[in-house]
């Protein structure tokens, strides 16, 4: 094999694979970067077995082939070496040699051949989203997940698409965050589990520009996901999602509509006196006219109050701050409603059309007060 392409182009490509590369794998072949030269198209390819990642280069091929090679090694030389024209040319022995201005450098390598292919995927079933849309629906709930691989569905989220409608639901167990996307056209109803670590990887390489689109395909075990020059498959999470509709009751008791900024940068403020090992909630008084926030631990007590608009009951709550900040981080209203039942039931941050929903679990603040 033997291709000749920018060193830019090469990193930027070199970059997006590596999101697949295994980092703990009992098989050294996962460790690495496949390079192919085909055709008019020089590829890189990795494969984590859970998911896996094909981007083009642009560059010139002057002998078709292929290698793998350590993506770490490979990846680091590439970065470092000077902006310019890179050649890389292999020979029988899967030895590479990579070539720009003086710098010569030789690496061994793996057969291509050893390398596992990502699987071939029947592409019947899919949408189009706009780049810009995927990666904020991302945003808006990824951060919901639980990293508890004991319980593997709440590590991914539910794209459930109904129609003209896709819903996007991620939970942990303390909290829910849900999105709902107008599609563009009608689709069958489809209900698949996407693991977050997908997710994740795949909003960081999305351009995020309104004018970009994002294809997504399904099957029964994979969903890929096809943008620029670059796919990216990934194995579903399989079983049953929760019921979350019945989670999402209408009734309240107490509604607040309160400056997002003016809430978040309070709560924010409070978390400057608590230690991560202490767990402390923020606790709210909502009266006519005003939410109180306190809080109390070892470092010391703050209190703050704030102008809110309240329809209903005066209220106690409490809640670990964390989770309200991270739904808050994500909204981009100026002005937000908050919905209570009682200090034990949920909390709801919601808009009117309901294309976010924030449900967040209360602690109890009777004995985190002292």
């Amino acid at each position: 094999m033997k291709i000749t392409c920018s060193r830019s182009n090469l990193l930027t490509s070199v970059n997006i694979a590596l999101k697949a590369v295994s980092t703990k794998t009992t098989m050294p072949i996962l460790g690495c970067l496949l390079l192919q030269a085909k055709g008019d198209q020089i590829k890189i390819v990795s494969n984590d077995m859970e998911l896996g990642i094909e981007t083009l280069v642009q560059g010139e091929i002057k002998e078709e082939g292929m290698i793998a090679l350590d993506a770490k090694v490979f990846s680091e030389i590439i970065r470092k070496l000077p902006d310019n024209d890179i050649t890389i040319e292999t020979d029988s022995f899967y030895k590479a040699t990579i070539t720009c201005e003086k710098s010569v450098f030789d690496i061994m390598g793996k057969s291509g051949e050893e390398f596992p292919e990502l699987p071939a995927i029947e592409k019947n079933h899919f949408i189009v989203l706009s780049q810009f849309t995927l990666k904020e629906v991302i945003r808006q709930t990824v951060f919901s997940i639980s990293d508890n691989e004991n319980a593997k569905i709440m590590t991914g989220e539910l794209f459930e698409i109904q129609g003209d409608q896709m819903r996007v639901v991620a939970l942990d167990g303390h909290r829910i965050s849900i999105r709902r996307i107008q599609l563009k056209d009608q689709y069958d109803p489809l209900k698949v589990i996407v693991p977050g670590k997908t997710l994740n990887e795949v909003s960081k390489i999305l351009s995020g520009e309104v004018e970009d689109e994002v294809k997504l395909f399904f099957t029964d075990k994979h969903i890929v996901f096809e943008f620029d020059d670059t796919t990216v498959l990934s194995r579903l999470i399989e079983g049953e999602y929760y019921k979350i509709d019945q989670m999402l009751s209408g009734d309240y008791e107490t509604k607040v509509t309160v400056n997002k900024r003016e809430f978040l940068s309070c709560i924010d403020r409070a978390t400057l006196l608590v230690k991560e090992s202490e767990k402390k909630p923020v606790i709210i008084q909502i009266t006519d006219g005003s939410m109180e926030l306190r809080i109390n631990s070892s470092i010391g007590s703050m209190n703050e109050d704030i102008l809110i608009q309240k329809e209903g009951k005066d209220i106690l709550i409490g809640f670990n701050p964390r989770f309200l900040m991270d739904a808050l981080r994500v909204i981009d209203e100026e002005d937000i409603d908050i919905y209570l039942f009682n200090p034990k039931a949920p909390c709801f941050i919601k808009d009117k059309e309901e294309s976010y929903i924030y449900l967040i679990l209360p602690v109890n603040f009777n004995t985190a007060a002292g």
